[in-house]
C-alpha cells in the first residue's frame, strides 16, 4: 500500500453472513437477504478481525531482570553470551509442566482476543531439545481448543544453541533440530518452518539446511532476518519464497527487490525496536518503493518484547517507523494474513471467513492514533460474537 492510500472503506455498509463466511458486502441491501435477521451497528467501524502474524506465546518464566540489565547498560549480545537471553527462557520453559505453559499462554492469548484478534500465529523455539519443542507445540494446538480462536504454529527449532551444544551448531541441528522438526511434521503440529539468522544464532547456510528440510516435508518458511546485522537473511527467505522475512532492521535496497520478487511479506515488530531502544529502523520507504507488502505483529516474547497489544503496535509501527494508519491497520489485518499463507481472512470480502472487528471509533484512523485505549465493542469469529 502507497504512502496516503486510503482503507477502502463502503460509508453506510452492509456486511451480510453466511455460514460462517461473508456472504455480500455493499452499501444497498439486495432483495435476496431482505428477511435476514439484521443488526443496526449504529455508525461503528467494522473491520477483519485482527492477525498477530508473529508471536513467541508460550514459554516458562519472565526476564524482567535482564530488562533492568539493559537499563543498566547491558547490550542484547551480551545478555546473551552471558547465559541470559533465550537461553535462561529455555531453562524456565524445560521445567515448566505442560498446563503451566497452556495457562500463561492463555493469559497472553486473552489479551490479543481483546483487542479484535482471530487468527495467532505462535512459535515453539524456547525448548531446544525435541521433548520441550513437541510439547510447546502441542500446547500451541491447545490453545485453540480453548478459546475461539485460530492458530497457526511455527516451528522455531532453529532459534539459538542451547548450552550442551555451545560452539556446536552443526551439530544440534543435525541431532535435534531436524529430527525434531520430522516428528513434530508427523504429528501433524507443524504450519511453517522458522529460524533466526543472526551472529548470535544461526548463518544463511545453517538456515538452509532446515529450510531444505522444509521444503521435503511441503511446509512454509519464514524466517527471523537482519535484526541486529545484516548477514544475508532477507535474501534467504526470499530465495525459498518464505512467506515472510521478519525484523528486517538492516535490510538493504537489494534485499526490498528480492522479496518484491519472490512475493515476501515484511513484518515489523517495533515492540522488539522498543524495548531493545534501538536505532536502525527497518527500510519502510525502499519497501514502499519496491512495492512490498508491510505487515506489523507484536513479537510477543519474553525477553525482546514482552507485548500483548496490536493496538499499541499499530500506534508504534506510525510513530517508530513512520507507517501511514492505513498501512499499520492493513498490516494488522490482510498483510498479516498473507504472512502467515491464510487467504481466507484479512479482508471482508464475499467468500473469505466471517472474523470481524467491531470499534467504537468515528474513523479507522483512531486504531493506530490512540495509546493504551481498547475502543472494540465486538469480535465475530467465524460469524458468530
Amino acid at each position: 500500500m502507497p504512502r496516503g492510500g486510503g482503507y477502502g472503506l463502503t460509508g453506510s455498509g452492509i456486511v451480510a453472513v453466511s455460514g460462517g463466511k461473508v456472504a455480500f458486502v455493499g452499501a444497498d441491501l439486495p432483495e435476496q437477504y431482505a428477511g435476514w435477521p439484521q443488526e443496526d451497528l449504529e455508525g461503528r467501524l467494522v473491520t477483519p478481525a485482527l492477525v498477530d502474524c508473529h508471536t513467541h506465546l508460550i514459554f516458562g518464566g519472565n526476564r524482567a531482570r535482564e530488562f533492568e540489565m539493559r537499563l543498566n547498560g547491558a547490550g542484547y549480545e551480551e545478555i546473551a553470551r552471558a547465559g541470559g537471553g533465550i537461553v535462561s527462557t529455555v531453562s524456565a520453559t524445560r521445567s515448566a509442566p505442560d498446563e503451566a505453559l497452556v495457562d500463561t499462554a492463555l493469559r497472553r492469548l486473552d489479551a490479543l482476543i481483546g483487542e479484535g484478534a482471530g487468527l495467532v500465529e505462535v512459535k515453539s523455539g524456547y525448548g531446544l531439545d525435541m521433548a520441550t519443542e513437541l510439547r510447546m507445540l502441542r500446547a500451541a494446538r491447545t490453545l485453540a481448543r480453548r478459546r475461539d480462536v485460530r492458530i497457526r504454529t511455527s516451528f522455531l527449532g532453529a532459534h539459538a544453541v542451547p548450552g550442551e551444544y555451545a560452539g556446536r551448531p552443526g551439530a544440534y541441528l543435525d541431532e535435534v533440530c531436524l529430527p525434531t522438526l520430522r516428528a513434530a511434521h508427523d504429528e501433524g503440529l507443524v504450519d511453517a518452518v522458522d529460524g533466526f539468522c543472526e551472529g548470535i544464532a544461526f548463518d544463511p547456510e545453517q538456515i538452509a539446511r532446515v529450510f531444505d528440510v522444509a521444503h521435503e516435508l511441503r511446509l512454509p518458511v519464514k524466517l527471523h532476518a537482519e535484526q541486529l546485522s545484516h548477514l544475508g537473511g532477507t535474501a534467504l527467505a526470499a530465495r525459498y519464497r518464505a512467506l515472510s522475512a521478519d525484523h528486517i532492521e538492516y535490510a538493504n535496497d537489494d534485499d526490498a527487490a528480492a522479496l518484491a520478487r519472490s512475493g515476501t511479506v515484511a513484518v515489523l515488530l517495533p515492540g522488539a525496536f522498543y524495548t531493545l531502544r534501538e536505532t536502525q529502523v527497518p527500510p519502510v520507504e525502499t519497501l514502499r518503493a519496491h512495492g512490498v507488502a508491510m505487515a506489523l505483529a507484536t513479537d510477543c516474547n519474553p525477553g525482546s518484547s514482552p507485548l500483548t497489544s496490536l493496538l499499541l503496535t499499530m500506534n508504534m509501527g506510525c510513530t517508530l517507523f513512520g507507517l501511514t494508519p492505513a498501512e499499520a491497520l492493513a498490516g494488522v489485518t490482510c498483510n498479516a494474513a498473507r504472512a502467515l499463507g491464510m487467504g481466507d481472512t484479512g479482508s471482508i470480502v464475499p467468500g473469505l471467513r466471517a472474523d470481524l472487528a467491531i470499534w467504537d471509533v468515528e474513523t479507522p484512523g483512531e486504531l493506530a492514533y490512540r495509546i493504551g485505549f481498547n475502543p472494540l465493542h465486538r469480535r465475530i469469529f467465524g460469524g458468530h460474537g
